[in-house]
């Protein structure tokens, strides 16, 4: 079974694989500590910024870059940035979102199957409604009696007529 030594034996190796991630974390960091890397999706955004700083350092020796250029600079980095924040929106979405629209879905799938249930129960209550009307109706011809107290043969013939008539 499960005793003491197997969930020793799980407990270390849970230390082990602890110890392990603590050790990637700690050389991951020393990597990119003095390393001028940046995410992929990014990249282009850091290096438009660094042209535009480059840019500016030099408009005080070279009075040719005038402010209008370094407005369009700066607008083509935020039209970029735009273009790859919509792309992104219609290529990759967020788990908060996922999770969002499959919350929705199933909101949704609960919403109908509720629907349905409520449909498929007055349906049914509605045909055990028309059930009982018939059943009495047919009960109260049935029970009808003579002046004498005795059952009405004629009634009930009428009765076993028309369902004869309406299986046929």
């Amino acid at each position: 079974g499960q005793g003491f030594a197997f969930r020793r034996k799980q407990k270390i190796e849970r230390q082990y694989r602890k110890l392990l991630k603590k050790g990637r974390k700690v050389h991951s960091h020393k990597d990119d500590q003095f390393t001028d890397t940046y995410p992929e999706h990014l990249k282009h955004l850091y290096l438009a910024e660094e042209e535009m700083l480059k840019k500016r350092r030099r408009a005080p020796d070279d009075p040719v870059l005038s402010e209008e250029k370094l407005n369009k600079a700066v607008d083509t980095c935020t039209f970029s940035y735009r273009s790859v924040m919509t792309e992104r929106k219609f290529k990759k979405k967020t788990s908060n979102q996922k999770a969002k629209e499959e919350y929705e879905k199933i909101k949704a799938e609960r919403a109908r199957k509720k629907e349905e249930a409520e449909k498929r129960k007055q349906q049914r209550e509605a045909a055990q409604q028309l059930y009982k009307q018939k059943k009495m109706e047919a009960y109260k011809i049935l029970c009808k009696k003579t002046k004498r107290g005795q059952p009405n043969l004629n009634l009930q013939m009428e009765v076993l007529l028309q369902k004869i008539q309406q299986n046929t």
